[in-house]
């Protein structure tokens, strides 16, 4: 058996990742979510990490397999299989792992130790996957955009992960262009025991990629400078399509809400399928900033239900502005004892109250944990493309049901030409 590798590891890792290969050996967290560029060696690191971990475990007596994961199966072969063969060449071990092709596998002939591959073609069969020998710790998710989402690596995850003592799962990745894009969202795919990494083809040593990967890199520098922030730096540069470009989502805190002195509240009645969705705010006017810290999102409520909910988020009784489409509906609020206001509607309101919020403030603070539908709405809402690919005139009435309610919210601070704007 083998108590350490033929190659020192750091003598083939690029310095980026020096640390992020301490914290491996460390035991520090369990998932690692590593995204870059073209060129800045993300999936040879993992290639080498999985490689040594598992030799490394054996050498302790502990029999840990891997499992690597393409969206699709075809794929496997002429990815994370070739480049696991060529970290077992790198790290001079080829005489003691054996490839097949069928099925695709990789073993440690000391140990019996196996790396496997599979396609999330159908989540189910993750259940199936099983080992002779010890438990499966290392999981490898390459090309992580090309899966369907979070769900969908989630159920593999709990299908696998399980029955050892320790876990070591990868998600490497070039950032889409769309900060929309799952991947991309920090709230829609995020854990406690995550460490993000970021690297690209300058941290590099350049003999490792050869001239004319070098070349062709400044050149498209040269030509289309945004293109080359995305391919090569591995920038998040979005589409174009994004209309909220000014939001961070981070806690709130309780001190904080504590202090706020200037705080809006609206509401969106919903209908049939659609959500009645409340929201309170604090407005920020010196800073042109908006904290957004507490909703109410829930489907299928009548006006006696969701006016007991807007009551214990609104102990004070402040006045909320709403929807005033519905003016039965805040009849029934105002007979409860709700201080209520319809919203003042106008023919551009809608496009007017949208560019305000996302073009007059600096920023749109959201808690993710206390207004998840909130955040979500406003992370995802796009302009709509026609047939021909360009923008269409307007705001999409879709999946904006928290942003109407910010809307009627902030009515009073909206202003043109030193007037408040009518809804």
């Amino acid at each position: 058996m083998i108590s350490q590798n033929q190659v020192k590891l750091t003598d083939i890792i690029a310095p980026a990742f020096y640390p992020v290969h301490h914290d491996i050996k460390q035991g520090k967290h369990t998932y690692y979510k590593l995204d870059g560029g073209r060129g800045s060696t993300k999936s040879s690191f993992v290639s080498e990490e999985i490689i040594s971990g598992m030799m490394r475990d054996a050498a302790q007596g502990k029999y840990t397999n891997a499992v690597a994961f393409r969206r699709y199966k075809e794929n496997l072969h002429d990815s994370v299989y070739e480049q696991l063969i060529w970290a077992i060449d790198k790290l001079g071990v080829s005489g003691y792992w054996k490839d097949t092709i069928s099925p695709l596998r990789l073993t440690y002939i000391p140990t019996g130790q196996q790396i496997l591959f599979r396609g999330a073609d159908k989540v189910k069969k993750s259940k199936s996957i099983k080992v002779s020998k010890g438990y499966i710790r290392y999981l490898w998710f390459e090309e992580l955009d090309e899966f369907e989402g979070s769900e969908k690596i989630r159920s593999i995850q709990q299908s696998v992960v399980r029955g050892g003592e320790q876990f070591t799962v990868f998600y490497t990745y070039n950032p889409p262009k769309s900060q929309r894009n799952w991947v991309n969202d920090p709230v829609e795919f995020s854990m406690p025991d995550m460490l993000q990494h970021h690297s690209n083809y300058l941290t590099v040593p350049p003999a490792w990629l050869g001239e004319q990967f070098i070349v062709d890199a400044e050149h498209l520098k040269e030509v289309k400078p945004e293109a080359y922030r995305h391919e090569y730096l591995g920038e998040v540069t979005g589409t174009g399509a994004e209309v909220f470009t000014n939001l961070t989502q981070r806690t709130i805190t309780d001190e904080e809400i504590k202090r706020f002195d200037r705080i809006h509240r609206g509401l969106d009645w919903g209908y049939a399928s659609d959500p009645f969705a409340y929201v309170a705010c604090q407005y920020d006017k010196t800073r042109k900033r908006l904290f957004i810290f507490d909703e109410i999102y829930q489907v299928r409520l009548s006006n006696g239900a969701s006016g007991k909910l807007v009551k214990q988020h609104n102990p004070l009784n402040q006045e909320v502005t709403a929807d005033s489409a519905e003016p039965k509906s805040i009849a029934d609020y105002r007979e409860a004892g709700i201080r209520i206001r319809g919203a003042k509607k106008g023919p551009d309101s809608v496009d007017y109250g949208v560019k305000w919020l996302s073009d007059e403030l600096e920023e749109i603070i959201i808690d993710p944990d206390r207004c998840p539908n909130t955040w979500r709405e406003f992370y995802g809402y796009e302009l709509d493309r026609d047939a021909n690919g360009n923008f269409k005139a307007g705001y999409p009435d879709k999946d904006n049901h928290t942003i109407d309610a910010a809307r009627y919210a902030m009515e009073s601070e909206m202003h043109r030409g030193g007037t408040t704007i009518g809804w």
